[in-house]
């Protein structure tokens, strides 16, 4: 009897250490299931990019089964690298993907980051610049993108300008306080970043929002963007990527000071003062009036696309159904 009891006395030991042994494995194996994924940003961190950053910090990402490597774009921008499968998500815009798509390339976007475009033409007080019609006679400087001459032309049409009396120069990379501290009158500029800057530099600006102009030029810019293989052959991993990104957004909309932390912490380099300043400025734009962070209509795409082919920057056929889609979103 004795013998027994201390036979089963070790079976329930072996037992027990195989149990707590797969237990172990099991929570290796979990650990191991989460997908690894990768989205690229469009530019350096800022506060574009928070909720991808907060999605990450507090675990929104893992949550949903995902291991995500938030990366910078190098010599090969974002949409290449999406497009390409190269990378599985990157921050994109509107403007490009509908280039992009008129040429075949797959992009597709699937949500908005902000809702309504808050850029602009932005010069120092001190140039007088206070309507289109005043770029007649000053220096633009830019980027070198036929949309740019375009983008101009339509606000000063507004006021019977000529777009032919403006110097339109290329200023490469260099940012907007160095461009009008030499030739440079006026640029195009996020207001959410160069403009708070601007305010904490105590530099102050004539700011012309091209959403008060046209409401054709209120276009998404920044959306999330994928590729249409990854859309048919793994929806659940966008699905998935989506409902994390939202959350994060959504915390940086209840809690711009926390996210901006989290940015901050993310990337040190960055200023913490206008980070802060930029993600309070920010916070009820993510969404502003749509029912939900990251919805698109698709008169917005069909509105730009239209003006695209009218300033004569759009060849080929648009499909602006095919351009986004709202499917991922959390319901």
């Amino acid at each position: 009897m004795k013998k027994l009891y201390v036979f089963l006395l070790v079976a329930i030991l072996a037992l027990a250490g195989c149990q707590s042994k797969d237990k172990k494995e099991n929570a290796a194996g979990s650990k191991k299931e989460l997908k690894k994924v990768t989205v690229v940003l469009d530019w350096t961190p800022n506060t574009n990019h928070t909720g991808l950053y907060v999605a990450k910090e507090k675990g929104y990402f893992k949550e949903q089964g995902l291991d995500v490597d938030i990366i910078q774009p190098g010599e090969t921008g974002a949409d290449q690298l999406v497009a390409s499968g190269k990378a599985d998500f990157g921050v994109s815009y509107q403007e490009g993907i509908t280039q992009a798509r008129v040429q075949g390339v797959p992009l597709v976007s699937i949500a908005a980051i902000i809702q309504h475009n808050t850029s602009g033409f932005a010069s120092p007080i001190a140039k007088n610049i206070k309507s289109p019609k005043d770029f007649e006679g000053k220096t633009y400087g830019g980027w070198g993108s036929p949309v740019e001459k375009a983008v101009i032309d339509s606000l000063m049409k507004t006021e019977n300008a000529d777009v032919k009396k403006v110097d339109i120069i290329n200023a490469g990379d260099a940012d907007y306080f160095t461009m009008v501290k030499k030739d440079v009158d006026f640029a195009w500029i996020y207001y959410g970043w160069t403009g708070i800057e601007a305010e904490l530099r105590g530099e102050k600006l004539n700011m012309m929002y091209l959403t008060d102009y046209s409401k054709k030029l209120d276009y998404y810019t920044p959306v999330l963007a994928t590729n249409e293989k990854m859309i048919q052959n793994d929806p659940e991993t966008v699905k998935a990527f989506v409902k994390a990104a939202s959350q994060g957004y959504q915390y940086a909309i209840k809690n711009p000071d926390k996210a901006a932390d989290i940015l901050i912490k993310a990337a040190p380099d960055l200023d913490k003062k206008l980070v802060k300043k930029s993600q309070e400025w920010l916070a009820d734009k993510y969404q502003d009036d749509a029912k939900q962070w990251g919805e698109q209509k698709l008169e917005v795409w069909e509105n730009y696309a239209n003006w695209m082919s009218d300033n004569k920057l759009l060849e080929g056929k648009f499909d602006a159904k095919k351009a986004f889609t709202n499917e991922f979103l959390p319901q």
